[in-house]
């Protein structure tokens, strides 16, 4: 019997062996965690239903053509262990399509599935070793611990089907591929990474100049340091922005790896403006070949021949040190999918590292929160929580009881050493934009940060139509070649004292290493204003203390999520009624601010929150990933997106800005023309990539110009703006009267 047709060099693939690869990969993957066993049975019975002789003989009907078997064969090897695997026999039924809800195994009930029917005993003689597992107790195999606590065994349920469809995954392609095993790197030793961290960072410090900043900066490395010795847990970084979080988390990532035996390193921030610009780092300081940046938007066929032709384009990382999105991580862990799904099992025993992660977005936080706790509690995950001032996520009852031992020492004085601008506000008779984007263009050099995109085009182009010179764009509708190429010219122009005047949206402000004297920042919620201040006088070279000027302009645009949030900033900060003035960066007033936040937007007991839970309790995996049916008034029933996770409200797709440079076209082509290798060339391709809101899809005058190609990927077969990168304000189609 075969599981799969003829490969490269003309061989099938044997049933046998494949259900054994596959279980003994299942089984390693899964060790970490301790459901080796359970995770070695599901990998043995997924492709049971291979077996039976309408599976085999459509296999040699439809070989060498583009026709699929379409021959089920999940449900016979989920019916076969659903008795001693209980709930976890969802992973053989789902393994292709993706998870959907416990009513599946209820409906299992395959016509040929006794031990007496043919399949089943042409099974057990391929692989004979099925029928110890056949004997096992009822419910034998399913993890004692999630008896207790049904969001554990949803999240054990999440980390074992990733364990089982990688499993399945990298058999497959070494066979397609023609190779003798899967490819599967061994462990890396982390003690042998922190000491090559260490040593390109001493080569750092000995290149750089002895600074006030730079002593400061060595002070909390060290402490962060001798803080990894800790067991695991979920410890908190506060820190000022422009201390070194980016090399000093990843300092203590590593030292935590090596002094605990964990696998990786996972750092996840909010934009890929900063996962290139970070990567780009620590690919420097760890080689290449140490480090995957993987935030590709784009999502690849799941199902049929264009999946097999591109299996190499879902990322597995497979590596001891990965770069990634919160958007990335977070929409994986409550994905459905196996693409998304399989490089779960990678998080545990693992350290993850969340950068900025005041800016978790609020409707999801409490899921959040609560499989962060459950994979440090349950699954060996250390978790870093770095931002400039932590929110106060214990003020939430899904962490009320938790501790989160802090990796800095005395963050409230480091915040006043490190004290680098003054505030003012202009709020009272509130201008308009074009007299800030005026006032701004006074100063040589200047960062003014804006909320939405629109807000940034409307100002390079009123800066550009009144002559003013030296002026830059950056927004999200620029690719990142585009932005990587534009922040280098300014950083050069800064760092000469040369004129430059920039306008961006707050993808400047997560990370992103620039040191403008003057930043004017659009009203906004605190932590917000406190990144944008994080640009001012970044390293304390100035003469006087950088500006940061908030404003709160009549006719400037913002996005929904951030009415909430800028209400109750202007109520805590800036001037108040009793004459004080209080900054963003205060401490006591930021941890009032916070919980004030969570319960004027009702974060733990909004609608979209509470379905998660609720949902993930039941083991429905489709109302988590889609969102739970409701009534239609079309008639029927219709799930509801509003309900389910997702990290980004406006969903985005992702377009190839072709005309940025011809470069983009010919890797894109190359994706196209070469699917065997479409993991490294669809990182290659991330460069000049823009991701649009879909919405903007659903209008005709957009449509004509943006193309699909490949899955959801489209490419962008319009001008590219030299300044703004993809302008869609002129092409949106407009009804005439």
């Amino acid at each position: 019997m075969y599981a799969h047709s003829v490969n490269i060099n003309g061989d099938r693939h044997g049933f046998s062996e494949h259900a054994r690869v596959t279980a003994e990969l299942a089984a390693r993957f899964a060790e970490p965690f301790g459901h080796s066993e359970l995770a070695y049975a599901l990998g043995l019975f997924h492709d049971c239903g291979k077996a039976r002789c309408a599976w085999q003989e459509k296999l040699l009907r439809v070989e060498g053509t583009d026709e699929r078997v379409g021959v089920s064969h999940k449900d016979l090897g989920a019916h076969l262990l659903k008795p001693a695997a209980g709930i976890a026999a969802m992973a053989i039924d789902g393994h292709h399509g993706g998870l959907s809800d416990r009513e599946v195994l209820k409906e299992l009930d395959p016509e040929d599935g006794d031990l007496t029917d043919d399949p089943v005993k042409r099974f057990l003689e391929a692989v004979p070793e099925a029928k110890e597992i056949l004997d096992l107790p009822v419910n034998s195999l399913v993890p004692p611990e999630w008896a207790g606590s049904r969001l554990l065994a949803e999240l054990g349920m999440r980390m074992v089907f990733s364990a089982l469809v990688d499993a399945d995954h990298l058999d497959t392609s070494a066979h397609f591929d023609g190779l003798e095993a899967p490819r599967v790197s061994p462990d890396t030793d982390m003690s042998a990474l922190r000491d090559t961290f260490e040593r390109a960072r001493q080569q750092r410090i000995a290149d750089s100049e002895d600074s006030p900043i730079n002593r400061v900066r060595e002070e909390v490395y060290r402490t962060a340091v001798s803080h990894a010795m800790g067991p695991t847990d979920i410890y908190g970084m506060p820190a000022p922005t422009g201390i070194g979080k980016t090399l000093t988390s990843a300092g203590f990532g590593l030292h935590h790896a090596a002094a605990h035996g964990k696998k990786r390193v996972i750092v996840a921030v909010p934009f890929t403006t900063v996962t290139a610009q970070n990567a780009a780092e620590y690919r420097e300081m760890l080689g290449a070949e140490n480090v995957l940046e993987h935030h590709s938007a784009v999502r690849m066929p799941e199902e049929g021949l264009q999946a097999l032709k591109y299996r190499h384009a879902a990322e597995n990382w497979d590596s001891p040190f990965i770069v990634t999105t919160t958007v990335q991580l977070f929409d994986s862990l409550f994905s459905r999918k196996p693409a998304r799904m399989r490089k779960l099992h990678r998080l545990a025993d693992s350290v993850i590292i969340l950068d900025e992660v005041q800016a978790l977005p609020l409707p999801v936080l409490t899921p959040i929160l609560d499989a962060l706790r459950t994979l440090s509690e349950q699954f060996g995950t250390t978790v870093l929580l770095t931002s400039a001032t932590l929110p106060s996520f214990q003020s939430l009852d899904v962490w009320r009881d938790l501790e989160v031992p802090e990796i800095v020492d005395a963050p409230a004085e480091l915040f006043e050493r490190m004290r680098r601008v003054n505030y003012e506000w202009w709020l009272d008779s509130r201008p308009t934009l074009s007299e800030v984007t005026d006032h701004a263009a006074e100063h040589e050099q200047v960062l003014l940060v804006v909320n939405t995109t629109d807000d940034a085009r409307r100002i390079y182009q009123h800066w550009e139509e009144s002559g003013i010179e030296n002026i830059v764009h950056l927004s999200n509708r620029m690719c990142g070649a585009h932005l990587k190429t534009e922040l280098d010219e300014v950083r050069t122009r800064l760092a000469a004292g040369d004129p430059v005047r920039v306008v961006s949206t707050q993808l400047i402000e997560a990370g992103v290493d620039i040191d403008s004297p003057v930043v004017y920042r659009a009203m906004a919620p605190a932590d917000s204003l406190q990144q944008a201040a994080g640009r001012a006088n970044r390293e304390g070279k100035g003469a006087e203390l950088g500006r940061v000027i908030v404003f709160d302009a009549s006719d400037m645009s913002q996005p929904a999520g951030y009415r909430i949030g800028s209400d109750i900033t202007r109520q805590y900060f800036g001037p108040q009624s009793d004459g004080s003035v209080i900054d963003p960066d205060n401490p006591e007033v930021l941890d009032r601010y916070y919980q004030v936040l969570y319960r004027r937007s009702n974060t733990e007991n909004a609608d979209r929150a509470t379905a998660i839970q609720d949902n993930r309790s039941k083991l429905d995996f489709q109302a988590v990933a889609e969102g739970p049916k409701r009534p239609s008034p079309a008639g029927g029933q219709a799930r509801e997106p509003s309900l389910a996770f997702r990290m980004l409200d406006d969903d985005t797709v992702p377009v190839v800005a072709i005309k940025y440079t011809p470069e983009a076209e010919r890797r894109l082509n190359r994706l196209l023309s070469e699917p065997e290798r479409s993991g490294p060339l669809l990182r290659e391709l991330q460069p000049y990539v823009v991701s649009l809101p879909r919405r903007l899809l659903q209008d005709p005058g957009i449509q004509a110009l943006c193309k699909p190609v490949l899955g959801d990927l489209h490419v962008w077969d319009h001008e590219y703006h030299p300044a703004c990168g993809i302008d869609t304000s002129n092409l949106i189609e407009r009804t005439v009267l």
